[in-house]
């Protein structure tokens, strides 16, 4: 579930989507409200073991107008309820580097992605959901995309796709061993009436 950075994944790796059995939701130019209204016929319709969300970077360029971290992490703690209540597993994704947005210059991209990441590793830390940290092995010295990895400083190319890939798989791979601990716990107690 996402933007135009997973809209850019699935569709120019549609093998790797396809092999693993991942389906991509991205939007480009989304921001987390309007994933959160459509994540219901986007994610909790098509029934996954688990959820990987990756938003956030354009509330922070504004695409949608000025957006608080408390707002976006609202939106994306919503979105990770709603995952949960249904029983589908979460990830939660960092934010991927960014120095400068080309489209809105003014904002300060790199302490807003600071923020945002800071409280989903203690989110889904709190709630049992897996992070999923892109940040730390895609960021340069300046705390923005290493330029190996993207053509515009934001969106990644097949080489920054091809760091996330074996990320992403070992992060769903987490997500949906933690559920299946937990079910096994469950499976020798019983319930009292």
């Amino acid at each position: 579930m996402g933007n135009s950075i997973t809209e850019g994944w699935w569709q120019q790796r549609p093998e790797f989507f396809e092999k693993n059995g991942f389906v991509g939701r991205g939007i480009g130019g989304q921001t987390t409200p309007q994933m959160l209204i459509r994540f219901t016929p986007d994610v909790i319709d098509l029934k996954p073991e688990a959820v990987v969300i990756l938003a956030g970077t354009n509330d922070i360029a504004g695409n949608t107008g000025p957006s608080s971290v408390k707002m976006i992490t609202d939106n994306l703690a919503a979105m990770a309820q709603l995952a949960k209540s249904n029983g589908i597993k979460v990830v939660l994704s960092s934010i991927l580097p960014v120095k400068e947005y080309p489209w809105s210059k003014d904002v300060d991209a790199v302490g807003m992605i600071a923020q945002v990441n800071a409280w989903m590793k203690q989110y889904a830390h709190e709630h049992d959901f897996v992070y999923l940290d892109y940040f730390s092995a895609m960021s340069d010295e300046e705390k923005g995309l290493r330029k190996v990895y993207s053509g515009d400083g934001v969106h990644p190319n097949l080489a920054g796709y091809a760091v996330m890939e074996p990320l992403v798989l070992e992060a769903v791979e987490k997500a949906l061993k933690q559920g299946k601990k937990r079910s096994d716990k469950n499976k020798g107690r019983r319930t009292k009436k």
